[in-house]
């Protein structure tokens, strides 16, 4: 973690775990939706490719924000949740929602 002066930047630790193009709304999803199977949650977010959800999903499954959940059926499903540790990310999320909502369009030139 670096460090200013003697102090440490902890917002580190929360970009470092939600960094990543679709991690963000992979938690967003699922904190609308108790649980998500791979393809619902393929399909909600549009455009994802397989391989990189898979990644974007053990990356956040390795820091312990979504479990995993694999179905013994055939064809095999797979669930995903978040765990706790994964809901204590919603005032997070929240709070980025509604820097959105009030700075939308900031980005193309326009102040809002």
């Amino acid at each position: 973690m670096r460090r200013v002066g003697d102090e440490c930047c902890t917002a580190e630790v929360t970009v470092r775990v939600l960094s990543g193009e679709w991690k963000v709304l992979i938690v967003w999803h699922l904190l609308q939706q108790r649980e998500l199977r791979f393809s619902a949650l393929r399909r909600r977010l549009g455009g994802v490719s397989e391989k990189m959800l898979t990644q974007q999903l053990r990356s956040l499954e390795s820091h312990g924000v979504v479990s995993r959940k694999v179905h013994p059926v055939v064809p095999p499903r797979v669930e995903y949740s978040l765990t706790p540790l994964g809901r204590s990310l919603e005032p997070v999320v929240d709070a980025m929602c509604a820097w959105g909502e009030r700075h939308r369009g900031a980005g193309r030139g326009g102040r809002s």
